[in-house]
């Protein structure tokens, strides 16, 4: 499976980078809305829990914006900043990530899922005014750390798969706290 994923994403890295199946992952095997739509006798999923709209949303999302931006940003951060030694390197990198680009980001996704979604201007600046600190707060938490071995270890045309397979879980954890 990584030998194809390597492979369509030399040949079409924005694209591969963009497109992604995380949100239907995180429905039916993280939040477990498979496991809603079963009876006790049955052994197939019933896909009416399914919150395709948002599957939707998310996709768009990621291969309209997303995806393309994070692409293009991790390639400038590489061919940019290039300071004396690699180590100071990697930390202008992950400083320049975290502090000029997270919380734009963090801001474009509340938004551009409102705007998907066909929420009010109004309903939007309230979504932000409730969830954008505790998210940019998570993100500071979190972030500066994954992307510190992510820009270390990781070879460019991979970066944005770990970040998204790290998002997913951390997506997750945070729709269970809000759940249960």
């Amino acid at each position: 499976m990584f030998g194809i994923y390597t492979r369509t994403l030399a040949k079409y890295p924005v694209w591969t980078q963009a497109f992604t199946t995380g949100d239907i992952i995180a429905q039916f095997l993280i939040e477990g809305n498979a496991d809603k739509g079963k009876d006790e006798d049955s052994t197939v999923s019933d896909t009416a829990s399914w919150d395709v709209a948002r599957t939707g949303r998310m996709a768009i999302f990621g291969a309209g914006f997303a995806g393309p931006v994070l692409h293009n940003w991790y390639r400038f951060l590489d061919r940019k900043i290039q300071l004396s030694t690699p180590f100071r390197s990697l930390l202008g990198r992950v400083t320049v990530d975290q502090l000029c680009f997270a919380p734009c980001f963090i801001a474009s996704f509340f938004v551009g899922q409102g705007l998907l979604a066909g929420e009010s201007k109004q309903t939007i600046q309230a979504r932000l005014d409730k969830g954008y600190p505790g998210a940019l707060k998570s993100n500071y938490m979190v972030w500066p750390a994954v992307q510190l071995l992510n820009f270390w270890c990781v070879p460019l045309q991979h970066r944005l798969m770990v970040v998204n397979t790290f998002a997913l879980g951390r997506i997750n954890k945070r729709q269970a706290r809000e759940n249960g």
